[in-house]
């Protein structure tokens, strides 16, 4: 069965980035921080919304690269300009046909950041599961695990506590 994975840091109080998408409060090394990028390095191919992607660009990602040099990458926005020669597939409209197809090809594919992005495949049952590195931090506000109306039911798999306090949570959805 074809996996949608939302693999994400998200704080106590369920944002995955404080305002202006500020993830300076988020712990980037430790021994949780090794297990994702062990979890990345087995991922084929990665989904993303426009500010996601662009939000590569202030730690040097040119325009149209791939952020994740190993993975096919899908890019979801009606209004992203990229060069012509990119090295990512842009969908302005059919976003779960888009999916669906990335899906068929890889049976995995990481969801990466994006609350909107998210909620919107979440509302549309494509998450199947969720790995939260819950970060021990309150944001107040900022960008939200899930945006928009979204529901769905899910089991927890299995958990990971870390010394510095991160816990990770792997969850199967529906």
């Amino acid at each position: 069965m074809p996996s949608l994975i939302y693999d994400v840091a998200v704080s106590l109080d369920g944002y995955i980035a404080g305002p202006k998408g500020d993830v300076s409060r988020f712990p980037m090394e430790g021994p949780h921080a090794e297990a994702y990028a062990a979890r990345l390095a087995e991922y084929p191919a990665v989904i993303m919304g426009k500010t996601t992607y662009e939000f590569g660009y202030a730690y040097g990602l040119p325009m149209g690269a791939r952020a994740y040099p190993h993975m096919e990458h899908l890019i979801c926005s009606t209004s992203i300009e990229l060069p012509e020669d990119s090295a990512v597939t842009v969908a302005k409209t059919g976003w779960l046909n888009a999916l669906d197809a990335l899906l068929e090809r890889h049976k995995t594919v990481y969801l990466c950041g994006g609350g909107m992005l998210a909620g919107f495949l979440l509302a549309n049952q494509r998450i199947t599961e969720l790995r939260l590195k819950r970060v021990p931090i309150v944001l107040g506000q900022g960008t939200p695990l899930f945006a928009g109306q979204a529901e769905a039911n899910a089991r927890l798999l299995g958990t990971q506590p870390y010394e510095n306090g991160v816990v990770y949570q792997h969850y199967g959805i529906g």
